[in-house]
């Protein structure tokens, strides 16, 4: 689980991270990415909508997204913003994140 300062709760820094933030995309997953020089450590925001699946679904990949993030979130720089969207039911969502991490951090 992510600590409580890892995670993004207001919706004006969604918004800033997935209006200004470059974007990184794979099969059914969107990562924005958006760095700012304030000194709080990087944080994460999930968006899985109605879309990908019924509620069992959608905490599901949500599980699969926060605990292949969870790693790699330290290694990002301090300020940074990173949301991910899901956009349709992935086939494992586990893999595809560790994917994206990969595009985000080369």
């Amino acid at each position: 689980m992510l600590p409580n300062s890892a995670r993004i709760k207001s919706s004006s820094d969604f918004a800033r991270a997935t209006k200004s933030g470059r974007r990184i995309t794979s099969d059914s997953l969107i990562g924005y990415l958006y760095s700012s020089n304030s000194n709080d450590p990087a944080k994460l925001g999930l968006i899985v909508g109605k879309t990908v699946g019924n509620s069992v679904v959608r905490h599901r990949i949500a599980r699969q997204i926060r605990h292949a993030v969870r790693e790699d979130l330290n290694n990002l720089p301090n300020g940074t913003l990173f949301v991910v969207r899901a956009m349709k039911k992935p086939n494992n969502a586990f893999h595809e994140t560790l994917n994206l991490m990969e595009k985000v951090t080369a």
